[in-house]
C-alpha cells in the first residue's frame, strides 16, 4: 500500500498540477509509525497543515529518497540513513537526533517469566521473527544482541527476517514466528498493547538506537517550505517529547 502510495505521489506530480498540494509528505520508519500518528494529530490541531505519512523500513525509504521520491521530511530509525542523504547533498541541514529506541524480544504465546534469550537456542523455538537488518536498524541491533550472548550460531537457522518493523509484528502476533524482535515502542501502541508478553533487551549488547529526522531538499524548491520547516522543529519540541516518552524512547 505504501509503494502504491509513493507512485500517486510520483504520478501528481508528473501530471504538473497547477495547485501543488500544501500536504506535508513525511516518509517514516515503521517503529515510528504509530508515534507518529499521535505527533500528526497534535501538528494538526496546532497547526492547521495536513501531513501525509508514507510508512516503510528505513532502508527502503532511504532507496525512494535517492529516486526522487517526493518526501519533504524523512524520520527515520536510525542516524546512518539520514547522514548519507546530507552527505549526498540532499538537505542543507544536518540531521539531528529526535529519540532514542529499545529493543525488545517479544512472543504472542511465551509467558514474560519464560521470556529468556536462552530460549531462543532451544528445540521450543522454530521460527525468530527479526527486522531485515540489511534495512532495518532494530534488525541490526537484533543480530548484535544474539552475537553479544553467543547465541547467533544456534539461532542463525531459525531467523525469519521481515522487510521491516511492521511485517515482524504481523509474524510475532499471529504465532507465525514462536517469538522476534521488535521495538518497544511497537508494544506499548495501542494497537499492539497486550498483543502477547515481551522483555527489554539489555541496550548494553547493541550499539544505542540513535533515530534521527532530516529536512529534505524536495520541501525548498516547493510552495510547502515553510510548513515542513515548522514540523520539522515540531518534532523537537516539549509536546512531541512526551509522545516520544510514553511509547518508550528516551
Amino acid at each position: 500500500m505504501n509503494q502504491l502510495r509513493i507512485l500517486a505521489l510520483f504520478a501528481a506530480l508528473l501530471a504538473g498540477c497547477s495547485q501543488p498540494s500544501e500536504k506535508i509528505v513525511v516518509a517514516t520508519a515503521a517503529n515510528v509509525q504509530y508515534v507518529m500518528k499521535e505527533i500528526q494529530r497534535e501538528f494538526e490541531k496546532e497547526s492547521g497543515k495536513k501531513i501525509e505519512i508514507v510508512v516503510a523500513s528505513s532502508g527502503k525509504l532511504t532507496t525512494q529518497i535517492r529516486e526522487g521520491a517526493p518526501f519533504d521530511i524523512f524520520v527515520s530509525a536510525d542516524t546512518k540513513y539520514p547522514e548519507e542523504i546530507f552527505r549526498n547533498g540532499g538537505s542543507d541541514l544536518k540531521p539531528e537526533v529526535y529519540a532514542t529506541g529499545a529493543l525488545v524480544l517479544w512472543s504472542k504465546d511465551i509467558a514474560q517469566t519464560d521470556l529468556k534469550a536462552a530460549l531462543l537456542a532451544t528445540v521450543a523455538i522454530k521460527k525468530i521473527a527479526v527486522p531485515n537488518p540489511q534495512t532495518a536498524p532494530y534488525g541490526e541491533a537484533a543480530i548484535q544482541a544474539l552475537k553479544a550472548l553467543k547465541l547467533y550460531e544456534q539461532t542463525e537457522k531459525k531467523l525469519v527476517f521481515g522487510e521491516s518493523i511492521a511485517q515482524t509484528a504481523q509474524y510475532i502476533t499471529t504465532g507465525s514466528a514462536e517469538a522476534g524482535f521488535n521495538a518497544l515502542s511497537i508494544v506499548l501502541s495501542p494497537e499492539m498493547k497486550g498483543k502477547g508478553h515481551y522483555v527489554v533487551v539489555d541496550s548494553t549488547l547493541y550499539k544505542p538506537i540513535q533515530q534521527a529526522a532530516i529536512l529534505l531538499k524536495h520541501s525548498e524548491s516547493s510552495p510547502k517550505k515553510a510548513s515542513s520547516e515548522q514540523f520539522y522543529q515540531f518534532l523537537y519540541s516539549a509536546k512531541a517529547k512526551a509522545i516520544f516518552k510514553r511509547y518508550g524512547y528516551k
